[in-house]
């Protein structure tokens, strides 16, 4: 069997634009002589639409796009993920409360892959499984498919399953593979974070060599908001071993000849990884959002400096313009090192002083200002000229806080908060040092080595202000992706001090997290749609 993967980067709510890739990934397949080509999941909405999913017209589109695409195939099979609509049962429906009949009441959707040969569709799979956990929500939106069946092609009898169904122990991919499926298509929109393509791959050997079925994996790539697909498609034969991987972060087609022999897959750089996640979110954030220019606030220290980098690469460097505000507390190594990377990227540079607009600003206040307010006034001049330069220019802000910052609450609302998108937020310090030396080219070894600074006052360092990042940092992950307690960090080994130091400060600043903007998911638990904490809330634990 010769398959075709369609590994694309859907584009939410853009679904004559998404069928037209599909069009002209079938026209290739076509080319290439594939049996089948597959999709991933809802490649028609693009993944995942959320309540979009309710606005009038939406599905019915969805549903015309399958059509038009089920006329463009001959004899191939085309397996293509979309979401369709049937009328709800009104016994289990509430539709009196206006916020119900707001919400789609009446409407019944599921998550489908449609079966599409001989100019028809020929067969139709819903999901069974519907996450909940994480940036999933699956269950507000879609009903639950009811069973499994197979088909046919190219005289191999397959099953297909979509991405969760694949997760489930003595699942959907155990009942295919029992009623005589010898290959399992899944369709998949699986958001990347760091570590997260070895556990798909070792969930699929185990899946396969369970069922002794060869498994073909389809996942979508690109970026929606904080989240970023990397693609990677791939397949196993019925022992588990990967006979062909698709590239990672790369839109394509691409065709596997089944069966073939197995493959080495070559271990990442963690490093690299993060790099081509974040670049790849940058881009399709400012592109799909009909920009075309960002705006950086360089500072000469290291989370600004990865920021621009991430940035030139993600969208080009004559497209990015960075500005350094220097005040009476900059040192003139800052303003250098600004200037050295913004002329190593060949991006746009600018420098505004807010040393004299500090000085009026702070004789405005009742009692001048001193201590913290007089600090906080130096980023909201920032923000605000970074803002004015967005409007002049056209261009999006692109924020530089970093995941320990953020998870102290070691920022300014309305200063260095300000801006479209948040592209390190979720990159522990650590991990900022880690993708700052894959731009070691760019980036001065000195920024690296310097110890970080806001340079909101005299000599400060953030280690005046924060536990030291050593520290800090694994104590955080320990917190955040491994939800331990007080009483599971002291267990692991934290110091007393530094555990009720960082749940004091991790707590009360929850309202500060709600007003950032979006970042870009790469661990398993980010700041951002994954994680529902009340901003009011009493528990310190």
């Amino acid at each position: 069997m010769r398959v075709g993967i369609g590994q694309m980067d859907a584009h939410v709510g853009a679904i004559a634009k998404n069928r037209d890739v599909i069009l002209s990934m079938i026209g290739e397949a076509e080319a290439a002589g594939c049996d089948v080509v597959v999709f991933p999941e809802l490649a028609i909405p693009g993944y995942t639409p959320l309540d979009l999913l309710w606005r009038p017209g939406f599905v019915p589109a969805c549903e015309e796009a399958v059509a038009t695409l089920a006329k463009r195939v001959g004899a191939m099979t085309v397996i293509v993920g979309s979401v369709a609509a049937a009328e709800a049962s009104i016994a289990t429906t509430n539709r009196t409360d206006p916020s119900s009949t707001c919400d789609g009441a009446g409407t019944e959707l599921r998550n489908v892959a449609h079966i599409l040969s001989q100019g028809r569709e020929v067969g139709r799979v819903a999901k069974i499984h519907l996450p909940t956990f994480d940036v999933y929500n699956e269950k507000r939106y879609f009903t639950p498919g009811e069973g499994v069946e197979t088909h046919v092609i190219a005289k191999t009898r397959v099953g297909i399953n979509l991405c969760e169904d694949l997760w489930i122990d003595d699942g959907p991919t155990d009942l295919l593979a029992s009623v005589g499926a010898g290959t399992i298509f899944n369709l998949s929109a699986s958001p990347f974070y760091v570590g997260k393509p070895e556990i798909r791959r070792r969930l699929v050997h185990r899946r396969a060599r369970e069922n002794g079925v060869t498994i073909v994996y389809v996942n979508l790539v690109g970026g929606q908001d904080d989240i970023v697909f990397d693609g990677g498609s791939f397949v196993t034969n019925a022992e588990g071993e990967v006979v062909f991987a698709a590239p990672r972060f790369a839109e394509g087609l691409f065709v596997a000849d089944l069966p073939c022999g197995p493959i080495r897959i070559r271990p990442e750089d963690p490093a690299q990884e993060l790099r081509s996640a974040l670049v790849l979110g940058i881009r399709d954030y400012v592109h799909k959002n009909g920009f075309k220019n960002c705006l950086v606030g360089l500072s000469g220290g290291v989370d600004s400096a990865v920021v621009a980098c991430l940035a030139a690469e993600a969208i080009g460097p004559e497209r990015v313009h960075a500005v350094y505000m220097p005040s009476e507390f900059s040192a003139a190594m800052s303003g250098e090192d600004a200037n050295e990377i913004a002329h190593g990227l060949g991006i746009h540079f600018l420098e505004i002083s807010i040393a004299d607009l500090h000085a009026r600003l702070r004789s405005l206040l009742p009692q001048v200002a001193s201590g913290l307010v007089d600090e906080n006034l130096q980023p909201r001049i920032r923000g605000l000229l970074l803002m004015a330069l967005s409007n002049q220019e056209g261009a999006l802000v692109l924020s530089p806080g970093n995941k320990s910052e953020i998870a102290m609450g070691y920022n300014t609302l309305y200063g260095d908060t300000v801006g479209a998108l948040a592209p390190i937020s979720d990159l522990y310090k650590d991990d900022v040092y880690r993708v700052a030396a894959t731009f070691r080219d760019i980036i001065p070894q000195r920024v690296i080595q310097r110890a970080p600074t806001a340079e909101l006052r005299a000599n400060q360092r953030d280690e005046d202000d924060l536990p030291p990042y050593a520290e800090l940092d694994p104590a955080l992950r320990a917190l955040i992706e491994g939800n331990a307690s007080r009483e599971g960090l002291l267990a692991a080994g934290f110091p007393a001090a530094l555990v009720d130091e960082i749940l004091r400060r991790y707590y009360q600043h929850e309202h500060k997290r709600r007003q950032l903007p979006p970042g870009i998911k790469v661990t398993p638990k980010a700041f951002g749609s994954g994680r529902r904490v009340p901003i009011t809330n009493a528990y310190r634990q």
